[in-house]
């Protein structure tokens, strides 16, 4: 069984690289990061929640979202799909954005390799995240990334579990 810790390391000086497991098939976790209702469960770290307002996981595709905080506050963000292997992999490039989509060019663009694989009914997930520089790296980490995402995973945990 994993122990579901998530390790969440900077790899070269514009990567960061996210490791976890989750005690669930890949058949029950793919879905979770691939379809709305599954993803607005979990993707948010509570007390926010995640809205989806446009999702289309194909290549090309874009997932369009809101992070809806307890005061009222609203941060959208576009995920940009390419190169899906289903159950496998899928590669993103992220962005804050506006309400329609439109890049807010204050924060910088992610570029995201998701990859799954299975063993023994634990799923693994791997992740590497690229920035185009150091200092928007470190502008994301500072906007407390790794502990919003850390809490996330976490969510999704509960909700494998209760399936």
């Amino acid at each position: 069984m994993a122990t579901n810790e998530t390790l969440i390391t900077k790899d070269q000086p514009n990567k960061l690289k996210v490791k976890r497991s989750f005690n669930a098939p890949l058949s029950k976790v793919w879905p979770a990061w691939t379809q709305a209702e599954l993803l607005d469960q979990w993707w948010a770290p509570r007390p926010w929640k995640a809205i989806t307002k446009s999702l289309d996981f194909s290549n090309g595709g874009t997932w369009l979202y809101s992070m809806n905080g307890p005061q009222g506050e609203v941060s959208w963000c576009r995920v940009d799909f390419r190169d899906i292997v289903d159950e496998q992999t899928f590669s993103t490039d992220v962005c804050f954005c506006d309400e329609d989509g439109n890049k807010n060019p204050d924060f910088p663009e992610m570029h995201w390799t998701c990859n799954f694989s299975e063993a023994d009914g634990v799923t693994h997930v791997n992740i590497d995240i690229n920035f185009d520089s150091d200092t928007e790296l470190e502008k994301i980490v500072a906007m407390g990334f790794k502990e919003g995402f850390t809490m996330g995973l976490g969510n999704l945990d509960e909700l494998l579990a209760a399936q």
